[in-house]
């Protein structure tokens, strides 16, 4: 339910800041929201919790981000928080950025792999989606799994292309058990 009303309100702030020609601004600023708010899991209880009183919770924002961010921004939170929705802010900027990469053609593409990848494979790794996706622009993700033995596994969106060798062996493994039985 959080995540409808959270798309609802990163609409409307997207449409906003579009008319008023700051969306690149208030994009900054909903990255910017969104990490403090992961690095402190305190602020994020602190609007999640009913029972601290809205001019408490409006402070801390003002407080937190005040000064660094964009006129509309702080306008938006001290809003979202009056209405008393001030739970939803968080799930608010991550829709925010969604759409907003949705609006400029990027994608996200996940990989991980056995080992590290080298700047040849992340380009590679971004011209293969762009050229699948029609993307503009790919932002590779990166994590290590040794488990994976070798190969990786790119995930786009839900799509996702497993090329480990991990997974092969399980199906080698679940085509001999089949055999067996």
């Amino acid at each position: 339910m959080s995540s409808k009303a959270g798309a609802r309100y990163a609409k409307s702030l997207i449409d906003l800041s579009t008319e008023q020609n700051a969306l690149e601004e208030i994009k900054n600023d909903m990255v910017f929201f969104e990490q403090v708010v992961d690095d402190n899991s305190e602020l994020e209880a602190i609007l999640k919790n009913p029972i601290v009183p809205l001019d408490k919770k409006s402070g801390i924002l003002k407080d937190v981000f005040g000064s660094k961010v964009h006129q509309i921004t702080n306008s938006f939170l001290k809003l979202v928080v009056n209405k008393g929705r001030s739970a939803i802010l968080f799930d608010t900027a991550k829709q925010f950025i969604a759409q907003y990469n949705s609006i400029k053609g990027i994608v996200t593409a996940e990989v991980t792999s056995a080992i590290a990848l080298t700047e040849a494979s992340k380009a590679e790794i971004v011209e293969l989606v762009k050229k699948e996706i029609g993307a503009n622009e790919v932002i590779v993700k990166e994590k290590v799994d040794e488990k994976l033995i070798g190969g990786f596994i790119l995930k786009v969106g839900d799509k996702q292309f497993d090329a480990s060798i991990a997974s092969g062996l399980n199906k080698l493994k679940k085509e001999f058990a089949q055999g067996i039985a």
